[in-house]
């Protein structure tokens, strides 16, 4: 991956900071944005100590509420690149309340508005961002879960936002020549979960698969879950 450039929102913790690790290690080189102006500046310094000389490394602080913070991102990454964006992962997220226990019709509209904003909302001006950036061959590979197509009580907003995020993705495949799909790496213990589930660094892979090996048919327009992953991988 020594010629790719990634963008990754979110990118100071969670799935978002596993996969820049992964990215990085790979060659590629990589921009990272998130709300926190001091974790990413953090974040980079360390991913410049595991970087190779192959790939450099990036970060601007990015509400992904604000498009023109997305718009900065976008652009850094584009310059600090070889030569466009190959791969984009909107992977900033908020959660607003304990996991599990936020149910629809008890939240207030405060929490369904930034859950709306950032989870969903922020999905697409990444995305949308992104575009005029774009290499031909890029792949855009939005994280997801179950929660945003099972139902489960008491997540709400929360939910309703991720099968927002499912949506954006779908109509930029639809209407886009791009690969754009979502990654289900199940259950991942972050700050959105609770801390349950897998640790972020051992489904990290799944995204530099999805953006390397995979079949972009199969990913286009598609979720993609640990089951093909592992599957194409043994």
């Amino acid at each position: 991956m020594n010629d790719r450039t990634v963008i990754i929102t979110g990118g100071t913790r969670g799935i978002g900071r596993a996969v820049a690790d992964a990215f990085v290690d790979e060659g590629a080189t990589v921009a990272i944005g998130a709300r926190d102006g001091e974790a990413v500046t953090a974040t980079v310094d360390d991913l410049e100590e595991r970087s190779s000389s192959a790939g450099a490394v990036a970060g601007v602080r990015t509400d992904v509420r604000d498009e023109f913070d997305v718009e900065r991102l976008v652009e850094t990454a584009s310059r600090t690149g070889r030569s466009g964006i190959d791969v984009v992962v909107p992977a900033a997220g908020v959660y607003h309340g304990e996991p599990g226990a936020t149910p629809t019709d008890r939240e207030p509209y405060s929490a369904v508005d930034d859950h709306w904003r950032t989870n969903g909302r922020g999905v697409f001006a990444t995305i949308r961002e992104s575009l005029p950036h774009l290499n031909d061959d890029a792949r855009v590979l939005v994280p997801t879960g179950a929660v945003a197509r099972d139902g489960e009580p008491g997540y709400g907003s929360y939910a309703i936002s991720k099968a927002t995020a499912e949506a954006v993705a779908r109509g930029f495949a639809a209407d886009t020549d791009y690969t754009v799909g979502c990654l289900d790496p199940g259950r991942v213990a972050t700050d959105l979960s609770g801390g349950h589930g897998r640790d972020p660094e051992t489904v990290a892979g799944m995204f530099v698969w999805a953006a390397t090996d995979a079949d972009g048919d199969e990913i286009d327009g598609e979720i993609v879950g640990l089951v093909e992953w592992k599957k194409a991988t043994r």
